[in-house]
């Protein structure tokens, strides 16, 4: 088994929305970020690899199992955008539930990451900010030696300095290479810095499942005039979108393309530059 999780086919149906062969992989010690608009089908995506929604065809395996039992729901870590636990418990309270329903719940490293995080362990949660609530959910995630984290924007709501910590402990998270993270997110550049693959999700169908370096190191936008753009053979541009001076023009082999025409500008290709231009842009 290379894959902490194998998506396969995923199709899941509502009346105008849902995904429809939705197919990634999470390679065993690595991050794939999942990316898209919103409404785009990241969190319809998550439900139905978790079986919360019922999926109408395909299949998930998670940790070489496609039957989601008991056994496979402890080693998930899951991470929603929003209130997870009673807003009446505190986090010494929630450690006490939690160590009852978690075999492998680690009590010591439970506190650690709250110390880390700077967590107030007496007080309510409703009394907690939501950048207070997300640090919870990830903490609880990460305290019960699962091998897959499954993040909903986890980084939603908290400043820079805490993104970063929370960041630097799921690049510490992967070390053990037999885990992994699918982490969906909007703020592209946390991707930029941890993500070892990207899967960008656009109506509900997968766009590409690339790796983040090829994308930074290899893609480029070329920012040209029609007539410069017509010159660059066809199979060196995936799309374009047409701009006030011209066209911008993703290409998959950025250093190629600067020996052949040094005249062109040709920028490092980001996360979000590439979803605009998939969204927004035209084939070839």
């Amino acid at each position: 088994m290379d894959n902490v999780l194998e998506v396969k086919n995923l199709t899941k149906k509502y009346k105008d929305v849902g995904i429809e062969n939705i197919s990634f992989n999470v390679p065993k010690g690595s991050i794939v970020g999942l990316i898209g608009r919103n409404g785009a089908g990241k969190t319809t995506t998550i439900k139905t690899i978790l079986d919360i929604a019922k999926k109408d065809s395909g299949e998930v395996v998670i940790l070489g199992d496609s039957d989601i039992n008991e056994k496979i729901k402890n080693n998930i870590g899951v991470v929603f955008d929003g209130d997870t636990f009673p807003e009446t418990l505190t986090v010494k309270n929630l450690n006490n539930i939690l160590k009852n329903i978690y075999k492998n719940w680690n009590e010591e490293l439970y506190f650690k990451y709250v110390e880390k995080l700077e967590l107030p362990v007496d007080k309510k949660f409703k009394q907690f900010s939501k950048g207070m609530k997300m640090k919870l959910s990830i903490i609880v995630s990460l305290s019960y030696d699962a091998k897959l984290l499954i993040l909903d924007e986890p980084t939603s709501g908290l400043d820079p300095v805490v993104r970063e910590e929370i960041l630097d402990i799921f690049l510490d998270f992967i070390q053990d290479e037999n885990k992994g993270i699918l982490v969906s997110s909007h703020i592209t550049s946390d991707l930029e810095k941890v993500a070892d693959y990207i899967v960008f999700i656009d109506k509900g169908n997968v766009i590409f499942f690339e790796s983040k370096d090829k994308i930074i190191y290899e893609y480029g936008i070329l920012k040209c005039s029609q007539e410069d753009l017509k010159k660059i053979d066809n199979k060196y541009i995936l799309k374009k979108i047409k701009k006030n001076y011209g066209y911008d023009a993703v290409l998959n082999d950025r250093e190629h393309i600067k020996q052949q025409y040094p005249s062109l500008i040709i920028d490092t290709c980001t996360i979000d530059e590439l979803m605009v231009i998939y969204t927004k842009g035209d084939n070839v």
